[in-house]
């Protein structure tokens, strides 16, 4: 396999417990997207994922017929390439995060990146470079990168100014708490709470809307709300769900519990507009769907991680406007 972390020449000028199960992560919230807080810093070498059954994943993924590469122009030129050049990032801990003995990105986006590069190459070759959430449709737009896997949710304002194939995965706000803390099970057990949220986020207007009876505490960031719990200072945390599962992996003071609710935030493959690639991409993904290749990555990746058995539904291809 190659996946190489680098950055093209341009680049630098564009500068759950019980009921755990998969589940909205606002625009403006996103830490998880530009990987900075998200991940938060877990050592890259003790993240609990299996290496062996996730790279026997990549290896045995698909691969296309020339003339499927050959009659589209956007695989034709990633094959001239010999690399899918993916925006992403190197330390969400579920998603992509960069293993600093190897240089190798692993998660569950790393891996679908490196499917596709598979499926248009024959073989794993992927050149990852670190988006942010100011970044992205910059890179897309000037054709910096082949494409973008890095939880990025599909929203109107991205849509009307680049491509979108998938969604790939759906999320939902979830709630997180001290694991001793028996009180609190499901959405309805935050009334007369201290619920702590990123401010600016919708967490804020989730809370309001779906426990209006909890007290919120607004925090600058994921890791103060987070700590916020971990202190005593909240009683529990409501957010994306995935920046919540980020959180628990090797944690033992923290637990999600209830399920996912709010609304639904669905994640795509940024694309460059202009181009013929999201039906190829498309088809792609809803074979790895199809062939049961999805599932299996979700769990070794995600599930095996939190202590989820099911893996959830894989959202609708071509949904892309939620």
């Amino acid at each position: 396999m190659t996946t190489r972390l680098a950055s093209r020449s341009s680049l630098v000028a564009v500068a759950l417990a019980a009921t755990l199960a998969l589940a909205a992560c606002s625009p403006e919230e996103e830490p998880a997207e530009d990987g900075t807080s998200a991940s938060g810093t877990a050592a890259a070498t003790d993240t609990g994922l299996d290496v062996e059954a996730y790279q026997e994943i990549v290896d045995n993924g698909a691969v296309a017929d020339d003339a499927v590469v050959e009659a589209n122009e956007w695989a034709s030129a990633v094959r001239e390439a010999g690399v899918l050049s993916v925006g992403g990032t190197e330390t969400s801990t579920l998603f992509s995060l960069v293993d600093p003995t190897d240089g190798t990105a692993r998660g569950f986006d790393a891996g679908l990146s490196q499917l596709l590069s598979r499926y248009i190459l024959g073989e794993v070759g992927t050149e990852l470079s670190q988006v942010t959430v100011d970044t992205r449709e910059d890179l897309l737009e000037n054709n910096s990168v082949d494409t973008i896997l890095a939880t990025y949710s599909i929203t109107p304002e991205r849509a009307a100014r680049v491509a979108f194939a998938g969604p790939y995965y759906s999320s939902q706000s979830a709630i997180l708490v001290a694991a001793d803390n028996e009180n609190i099970a499901s959405v309805e057990d935050l009334a007369g709470t201290t619920v702590a949220t990123q401010a600016a986020s919708t967490g804020v207007t989730v809370i309001e809307e779906f426990a209006p009876e909890a007290e919120v505490l607004a925090l600058p960031d994921h890791e103060q709300a987070l700590a916020a719990v971990r202190q005593g200072r909240a009683d529990a945390y409501v957010i994306d769900q995935t920046l919540l599962l980020n959180a628990v992996v090797g944690s033992e003071d923290v637990k999600i519990v209830g399920e996912p609710f709010g609304p639904a935030d669905n994640y795509g493959i940024g694309l460059p507009p202009d181009s013929d690639a999201v039906e190829f991409v498309n088809t792609w993904l809803q074979q790895v769907i199809d062939d049961g290749t999805w599932e299996e990555l979700w769990q070794v990746t995600i599930g095996n991680r939190t202590g989820v058995d099911e893996a959830p539904a894989p959202p609708t291809v071509g949904e892309t406007i939620s």
